[in-house]
C-alpha cells in the first residue's frame, strides 16, 4: 500500500513538474510574428498582448491554417474608434429603441447603436448583437466602391472581375439630412452590384431595394444583356447565389439580412479572436489580371486564402438558424464588441457540415464629405470548403460620396452599360 502511494505521489510531482516546464517557456511573442502551419503547435500556449494564441483562434481559424496554410501576422493595431458624432447618435437614441420577444422586432431606431450595454444573460442577447450590426454598422450613409473579385480553384488563379458596389442608406444616416428617400420611409438602404469587367460581363448586375419592415422581403432588380431589359427577380434572391461566386446575398459583409428572417438568433457567448483592423491594400498594377496584382492573395495549387495583419479583438459569437428554404442550417459569426464589425462567419449545409468560411478585414476611412470616421471593409475572402473555389473581394471605395439618391432606382442599372 505504501509503495502505491508513492508512486502516485512520484507521478503526481512528475506532472506537475512537466506542466511548470511547459508554462516556463510559454513567451508574449513579438510583433511581427507570423501564425502559420510550420508553428502553430510550438507558438499556441504563447500569447501575444497577453492572450494565449491558442484562445485567440477560433476552431475554423485554427482549420485554415493546417488545411489551407492559412497565415496570421500579428501586429498591435491601432484602437478603431467610433466617431463622436456615431456615439453622440447612440447617447441620444438609444434609449427610445425597442425590442419585441414575441417578434423579434425592434421599434424605435432612428441613428448610432440600438443596443449599447448587452446583456450576455439576457436570452434575446444573439438578436441585439446582430440588430447592432444591422442597424448601427459604421460604414457611412452611402458607399461607393470599386470592387475587384478575384477567383481561384483547385489549380489556382481563375480569373478577375470589376464590379461597381454603391449603397444608400436611408435609415441612421449621420449626415445629408434625415433620410435619402423620404417618399420612400419603408425603405432601409437601396443597393447596385453591376460588373464593369470583362467586357462580356460589363452590365450585368443587380438592384436591391431592402425595406425596414417585419416580413417584407427584398425586390430585386437584374439587367439582362441578351434581352436588353431590367427584370424583376424573385422575392427571395436574399438566399440565391451572387454571379459565379462563393457567397449568396445574404452573404454580402457576413450577414446582409433583417435579423428577424432567421429563425434564431443564439448568443454563444464573448470572447477575443484575431482580427485584421487596420488594413493597407497594396495593389501591383502592371500585373493586372494575375495572381500578383493583390500581394495579400496566396493563391497557389491545391489552396488560395488572403494574409492580413490581425490584432486581438474582443467579440460576441451568435448561431444564427435560417429558415428551412434556406441553403445554409446555420451560420456562425464573430461581431466586434464596440465597434459591431464582424470579422468571421462560418455557413454550415443542411448536413451540419462545414461548408463556407467568411473573412472581411477593415481599415479606419473618413467620408469624403461629411468628414465622419468610420469602421469599413476593405477586403474580404469567401471559400467553399468542399468545392476548394475561393472568392476574394477588395474595395479600395469611398464613403459619403454625396450620391444622388433621386437617381438610385432599377433605372439605374441602364447606366452601366
Amino acid at each position: 500500500m505504501h509503495t502505491i502511494t508513492l508512486r502516485k505521489a512520484v507521478t503526481s510531482m512528475a506532472v506537475i513538474l512537466l506542466s511548470l516546464s511547459a508554462s516556463s517557456f510559454a513567451a508574449e511573442l513579438p510583433e511581427g510574428t507570423v501564425i502559420s502551419k510550420s508553428n502553430l503547435d510550438k507558438v499556441r500556449n504563447d500569447t501575444f498582448m497577453g492572450h494565449k494564441i491558442g484562445d485567440l483562434l477560433t476552431e475554423k481559424m485554427e482549420w485554415m491554417v493546417r488545411n489551407y496554410d492559412k497565415k496570421f501576422p500579428l501586429v498591435k493595431s491601432k484602437e478603431p474608434t467610433l466617431d463622436p458624432k456615431y456615439v453622440e447618435a447612440t447617447k441620444k437614441y438609444s434609449g427610445q429603441v425597442k425590442f419585441d420577444p414575441q417578434t423579434r422586432e425592434v421599434t424605435g431606431y432612428v441613428a448610432g447603436k440600438p443596443f449599447p450595454n448587452i446583456d450576455p444573460a439576457d436570452p434575446f442577447a444573439g438578436d441585439k448583437v446582430i440588430w447592432n450590426y444591422y442597424y448601427g454598422a459604421s460604414t457611412g450613409s452611402d458607399l461607393n466602391q470599386d470592387v475587384h473579385f478575384v477567383t481561384a480553384n483547385k489549380n489556382g488563379y481563375e480569373a478577375t472581375q470589376f464590379y461597381a458596389y454603391q449603397r444608400i442608406y436611408n435609415r441612421g444616416r449621420l449626415w445629408g439630412g434625415e433620410m435619402a428617400f423620404p417618399s420612400e420611409q419603408d425603405v432601409l438602404h437601396k443597393t447596385a452590384l453591376v460588373a464593369r469587367a470583362p467586357q462580356d460581363l460589363k452590365g450585368v448586375g443587380t438592384m436591391t431595394v431592402q425595406y425596414d419592415v417585419a416580413g417584407k422581403l427584398d425586390d430585386q432588380w437584374a439587367y439582362i444583356k441578351s434581352a436588353r431589359r431590367i427584370r424583376r427577380l424573385s422575392g427571395n434572391a436574399w438566399m440565391d447565389n451572387v454571379a459565379g461566386f462563393d457567397f449568396i446575398n445574404d452573404d454580402i459583409n457576413i450577414w446582409n439580412s433583417r435579423p428577424s428572417r432567421y429563425k434564431s438568433a443564439k448568443l454563444l457567448g464573448k470572447r477575443w479572436i484575431l482580427a485584421a483592423v487596420d488594413v493597407e491594400l497594396k495593389r501591383v498594377k502592371d500585373k493586372a489580371g494575375t495572381a500578383e496584382e493583390w500581394p495579400h492573395l496566396n493563391i497557389s495549387q491545391g489552396y488560395a486564402t488572403s494574409t492580413h495583419n490581425v490584432t486581438p479583438r474582443e467579440v460576441w459569437v451568435v448561431e444564427g438558424t435560417p429558415p428551412p428554404e434556406h441553403p445554409y442550417s446555420k451560420k456562425v459569426v464573430y461581431a466586434d464588441v464596440a465597434t459591431n464589425a464582424i470579422y468571421l462567419g462560418e455557413a454550415y449545409d443542411k448536413k451540419g457540415e462545414f461548408w463556407r468560411w467568411m473573412q472581411y478585414n477593415f481599415q479606419t476611412r473618413t467620408g469624403v464629405k461629411s468628414g465622419i470616421r468610420y469602421i469599413s471593409v476593405v477586403s474580404g475572402e469567401y471559400l467553399d470548403v468542399k468545392s476548394g473555389h475561393s472568392t476574394f473581394h477588395t474595395d479600395p471605395g469611398v464613403n459619403d460620396t454625396g450620391m444622388n439618391a433621386t437617381k438610385f432606382n432599377a433605372e439605374i442599372l441602364e447606366s452601366f452599360q
